[in-house]
């Protein structure tokens, strides 16, 4: 039997975390590396790219790779995909973690072209990149993917309605993709709550101290506070973990 260091332990592993520049993605890309995985930080810009990537293999000394890619566009992710391989054979771990809520100005207002490039992101990116790389490691050795949407999926406001609905597609995803190459590859869901990112930039001081008052944790999500749940979910302590639904959001949808 394997000691809870060893079932942790991803040494030897290869991960792709989309988004993985800065926020969330930023500081699950190093905790993957810190727990032992090679990683590929994939995001939009190649620059933000390739500063996160010398960063995360400065401080932990494992192999990074930086690539640009769209996730919302089909060929980016081909080429992510193919990058992927061409440059370590493998991947064993897929965190989608890469997503957008752009601000509207009611719902009438929300365009198709708003609309269309919210969906891509958030939701047909993910597919592409998961029955791409998952069909891989069902050829292969196996792996994890882990996609990471949001607690508003499960009780969405008018104010993010698009990002939500996409969002919630990839939920269905997930829980598709548990019973599409199992028992090799196993898919799972995290559900952050509110988390100081990009996202919620917008928000102002004030919306921000209101959700650290009415949150039992008393505090607004921080990136750092994902990275256990990923990696014990890409991690063989998550063997039997198919299909989960985890919120990381300090209690504060614990109504559902």
């Amino acid at each position: 039997m394997k000691t809870p260091g060893e079932l942790f332990d991803l040494t030897g592993k290869v991960a792709v975390v989309t988004g993985g520049s800065r926020g969330i993605g930023r500081a699950v890309a190093e905790g993957l590396a810190a727990a032992g995985a090679d990683v590929v930080v994939a995001s939009r810009k190649l620059e933000n790219c390739q500063k996160a990537a010398t960063e995360i293999a400065g401080a932990t000394g494992r192999r990074t790779l930086p690539v640009a890619c769209h996730v919302g566009q089909w060929e980016d992710c081909d080429r992510l995909v193919e990058a992927v391989y061409d440059e370590f054979g493998r991947c064993d771990v897929l965190v989608n973690n890469a997503g957008m809520s752009p601000l509207y100005d009611g719902l009438p207002s929300v365009t198709e072209a708003l609309y269309d490039k919210v969906h891509a992101v958030n939701a047909r990116g993910p597919f592409r990149l998961s029955a791409l790389i998952g069909t891989r490691m069902a050829e292969g050795d196996g792996g994890s993917i882990i996609n990471v949407t949001t607690a508003g999926s499960l009780r969405p406001n008018a104010d993010d309605l698009p990002y939500a609905m996409a969002k919630a597609g990839l939920n269905a995803l997930t829980l598709g993709l548990a019973g599409a190459w199992a028992p090799k590859v196993r898919a799972n869901l995290v559900l952050p709550g509110a988390f100081d990112t990009d996202i919620t930039k917008a928000w102002g001081p004030d919306t921000k101290a209101r959700i650290g008052t009415i949150n039992p944790m008393q505090r607004i999500g921080q990136p750092e506070d994902m990275v256990g749940v990923c990696v014990f979910l890409a991690s063989d302590a998550a063997s039997y973990v198919n299909g989960a639904q985890v919120l990381v959001d300090g209690g504060f949808f614990r109504t559902l």
